[in-house]
């Protein structure tokens, strides 16, 4: 069936109007039957029935084509911006068995019928086509001939007319005026159901759109670091990937603080080996590790007879570090002595070997490292003031696991890729119970700590098991099972209403042995409540 239409003079009475404000049922010749009730059930039905759009229009336009006993019915929608009307589904008539090539169809939005139904905002009822010079001949002479008379009704939604409902073809007869009248009626929840599909389509192609564009930023922000080591996107990581971006280049004198465990030294190489000083020497030394005079010995080097067993000259990491850098790892527990002397390098760029007598000169960047609150060891008096506004130059502060609780899953599959490919067996996936137990631990040893439990969980793991809350150490899921809401956990409102829920569901799922709907009445929710939980928060079982 091909419907084209060309503006022309009309033959009175061949069409019947309506107004913007709707439908005027006060002229109605006949009552509305039991058949025209049902068949607005039948429609209602489908609408809600059915999930797919194709289908549901299908279904709605064959029960108008047998409701109003015409040969076939089809939708043709308007694109303002293409100033053109394009079909979207048709019931073709009965002796074709299939629908044509007019859902293939575009034509220009100002000719013919639907062009004159488009600028009136009219109902157009043609009940002999032969008379109308609206309505075009087609390229396709057979289709044409069999095209005697049709309705056409347009299709308005709130933002204005998006389109038009026709109807070929009344098997007997003509078209009553209560056809025209019905199909106005119909024409209002098909425009609403087609405008609402649209609207979805737009919201689930941005939300794919918004999902495709996070995983892009989330890898690319991921890409720059993970080679050395650091793995995250939240928004605490990227912050200091912010900061790492500002100084990796500059030269000056950096102050990492962040509690144990968190990667301070990590964030040091990636200083160091992500910028223009990344083919100099890099070199770390651990100042509380070593005795005053080992520690002097170390940073400075000696002269041969400095002290006993001093039976050559030896030079030290600044020495060796010249044109580099020096990562002086937990300098809050540096000696009194100690840091004395190191205000000396930082302020004159020189320093003296023990046994020695003459300074050296000497280029090196300094990244100082501490898990300590070193503005409460100057107030304590344990560590130098002066000394401490010297490497406070370009503070960074590392946020420990707690705070950013949306880089686990991440952390989580970077060891279990690390230590599946170590020990030469199958990755394996962390289960839904095993992932909330790890997202709801405080992590006091922050990223080792998680390191750590991945490492035992995978050891304790069959090579074909996936690893559940049962393969994680019993301290941690006690520390989680022993209280749901932790004030120390540091956690917001919505994460703790968050991690209550994914904790509450799974424990009553295993409650129930995965019956959902046993579940959700134990939790007091609809079952498909339930299943919406299930899906938001991801959880697989």
């Amino acid at each position: 069936m091909h419907i084209a239409r060309r503006i022309g003079k009309r033959a009175p009475g061949t069409f019947a109007t309506t107004t913007n404000r709707g439908i005027d049922m006060r002229n109605n010749t006949s009552e509305l039957t039991d058949g025209d009730l049902r068949l607005f059930e039948d429609i209602s039905t489908s609408i809600h029935a059915v999930k797919d759009f194709d289908e549901m229009l299908h279904l709605i336009l064959y029960r108008i084509k047998m409701a109003f006993q015409v040969d076939g019915a089809s939708i043709a929608l308007h694109e303002p911006d293409q100033k053109e009307f394009f079909f979207i589904r048709t019931i073709e008539m009965e002796k074709h068995g299939r629908d044509a090539d007019i859902e293939k169809m575009r034509f220009p939005d100002h000719r013919g019928i639907a062009g004159w139904v488009l600028r009136n905002n009219q109902t157009a009822v043609i009940p002999d086509t032969t008379e109308d010079e609206r309505v075009l001949s087609f390229s396709d002479a057979r289709d044409s001939d069999q095209i005697k008379s049709m309705i056409c009704v347009p299709l308005r939604s709130q933002a204005g007319p998006i389109g038009v409902l026709y109807i070929v073809n009344k098997r007997k007869g003509t078209f009553p005026p209560k056809d025209t009248r019905l199909l106005e009626i119909l024409s209002v929840t098909i425009a609403i159901t087609i405008e609402n599909s649209r609207l979805c389509g737009k919201l689930e192609n941005y939300a794919r759109f918004l999902e495709k564009e996070n995983l892009r930023l989330k890898s690319e922000v991921q890409n720059r670091y993970e080679r050395h080591g650091i793995i995250g996107s939240s928004t605490a990581m990227r912050r200091l990937y912010e900061l790492i971006d500002k100084v990796i280049d500059a030269g000056i004198t950096v102050l990492i603080q962040g509690e144990t465990g968190t990667g301070k030294e990590l964030v040091a190489k990636v200083i160091h080996y992500g910028g223009r000083y990344k083919d100099q020497p890099f070199i770390s030394e651990n100042c509380g590790a070593l005795t005053d005079s080992l520690l002097e010995s170390e940073l400075f080097g000696h002269v041969k007879g400095a002290f006993t067993g001093a039976i050559s000259d030896k030079k030290g990491l600044f020495e060796l570090a010249d044109g580099g850098a020096v990562m002086l790892d937990e300098i809050g527990e540096m000696p009194p002595n100690m840091q004395v002397k190191m205000l000396r390098v930082l302020q004159e760029n020189e320093f003296r070997p023990v046994g020695g007598s003459v300074y050296k000169k000497v280029n090196v960047r300094i990244i100082a490292c501490t898990n300590r609150n070193l503005e409460e060891e100057v107030e304590k008096g344990k560590f130098r003031q002066d000394l401490y506004y010297r490497i406070n130059v370009f503070p960074i502060n590392i946020p420990p696991l707690r705070k950013r609780r949306e880089d686990i899953p991440l952390l989580a599959n970077h060891f279990l890729e690390f230590f599946s490919e170590k020990y030469n067996r199958p990755k394996p996936i962390l289960t839904a119970d095993a992932l909330d137990t790890l997202m709801g631990y405080d992590w006091p040893g922050n990223v080792r700590e998680l390191q750590n439990e991945i490492e035992r969980a995978l050891t304790l793991a069959r090579p074909d098991e996936d690893i559940s809350a049962e393969h994680l150490s019993t301290s941690l899921r006690n520390a989680v099972n022993n209280g749901i809401i932790d004030e120390d956990l540091h956690l917001t409102l919505p994460e703790t209403v968050t991690r209550v829920e994914k904790q509450m569901i799974s424990r009553e799922l295993e409650k129930a042995k995965m019956n959902r709907t046993h579940a959700a009445r134990a939790l007091g929710i609809t079952r498909q409540g339930l299943l919406k939980k299930i899906k938001r928060y991801n959880l697989s079982f």
